[in-house]
């Protein structure tokens, strides 16, 4: 069994497969509210003759494959869920859900495991099992973890897991692969400062939150700057902040609000403990209280080197141009949690020129869907085989 051996889409599927990723597109539902989206996989997992179970950790589905006597297992994930941002392509597909799209292509990952699917479905020459894995709530919601603890490994036993995100800028249909770390840790951040409110023209007499929140933000700036090795990849981005409602009073409070990534757990425990001891600090300076809010988000993405490898070569055994030479990302991705658990490895796939990820005139490239689920029927292959 061979992994370039596998069946290629062919135009009819292609055009199927894209018919349904731009489906998804006009219908996005944010995360925790994927229903009509789990309904259409569902439909579609049902059309091609693929079992399937709903309800895993929210609106998740496991469809499974199988396929002779082998006991091999091999996992195979996409995301399922939109962004509460408003769609300016003027497609004829767009978004017909107001302040809702696919912002970051997961129409495109999901569409594309559907693919795989039918790929894998009329392809008698390999052996074992294979889940296909539709997750909920990737974009901050903790989907990833909520099918963890709805038993995902322990009803579907798999003995690695593998999955993409499509990458804009890179050629379409290149598949990075990466050893290590791919995308990184996140935390949202929130510091509460408490003064007290008074005139405008009567400082003296008040407890004044912005001044406080003014040096706050330029102090935490040090952390990455002053604390943390060169050698390390890490930053704290402060994005809100909110204060007062008249041009002639000191408010009581000011708001910042923002996000910190690292590419190692340990730097985020550093940052961590610095944003603490430094909000102590500017509180006694200015005589304010400030609070420290700090909503971990997703882990590390890190690639297991062997599932890493294997990726690599059953993208070229497909006929995919491979890049091994890229540099990780600071954006997150909840896949991480999965590959904590067992091995496995995440890759990129070429979107082509076009805006970025989390843009209103982003759209995810139809071209690459034969890469796409190429890739992961190809990589569902060679694990088993391997």
């Amino acid at each position: 069994m061979r992994a370039d051996t596998a069946p290629r889409m062919d135009p009819d599927l292609h055009a199927t497969v894209t018919a349904w990723r731009r489906h998804l597109h006009a219908h996005p539902e944010v995360s925790l509210q994927e229903r009509e989206t789990a309904r259409f996989v569902a439909e579609r997992l049902t059309a091609l003759g693929i079992p399937f179970e709903a309800g895993i950790g929210g609106h998740g589905l496991v469809a499974t494959l199988r396929r002779g006597t082998s006991n091999r297992s091999v996992g195979l994930r996409a995301d399922m869920d939109a962004l509460p941002i408003a769609e300016t392509t003027g497609l004829p597909y767009a978004s017909t859900t107001p302040g809702v799209m696919h912002a970051c292509g997961h129409d495109g990952h999901t569409a594309s495991l559907l693919g795989a699917a039918a790929l894998l479905a009329r392809d008698p020459d390999w052996a074992g099992t294979v889940h296909l894995v539709f997750q909920p709530a990737e974009e901050g919601s903790g989907g990833a973890l909520a099918m963890l603890k709805d038993g995902l490994l322990s009803r579907f036993p798999m003995e690695r897991i593998y999955g993409y995100h499509n990458w804009p800028g890179l050629p379409p249909g290149t598949i990075a692969v990466h050893d290590g770390p791919v995308m990184a840790a996140g935390a949202r951040l929130e510091f509460r400062v408490r003064g007290r409110s008074g005139h405008a023209a009567l400082p003296h007499e008040t407890r004044d939150p912005m001044v406080a929140a003014a040096h706050l933000l330029l102090a935490i700036q040090s952390i990455v700057s002053r604390e943390t090795s060169p050698l390390d990849s890490a930053v704290i981005s402060i994005a809100t902040m909110e204060a007062g409602s008249a041009a002639n009073q000191i408010p009581d409070e000011a708001v910042m609000r923002g996000t910190m990534r690292s590419l190692r757990e340990e730097v985020r425990d550093a940052i961590e403990a610095a944003l603490h001891r430094i909000a102590d600090g500017v509180g006694h300076t200015f005589g304010a209280e400030v609070g420290v809010t700090i909503r971990r988000g997703v882990t590390v993405t890190r690639n297991h080197l062997a599932d890493a490898a294997l990726a690599a070569e059953a993208a070229a055994g497909a006929g995919l141009a491979v890049r091994r030479d890229l540099p990780p990302a600071m954006t997150g991705e909840d896949f991480g949690w999965f590959l904590q658990e067992i091995p496995g490895a995440f890759v990129w796939i070429g979107n082509g020129d076009g805006p970025g990820l989390h843009n209103a005139g982003y759209d995810y490239n139809d071209a690459i869907l034969p890469a796409a689920s190429g890739f992961l029927a190809a990589t569902a292959r060679r694990a088993l085989g391997g």
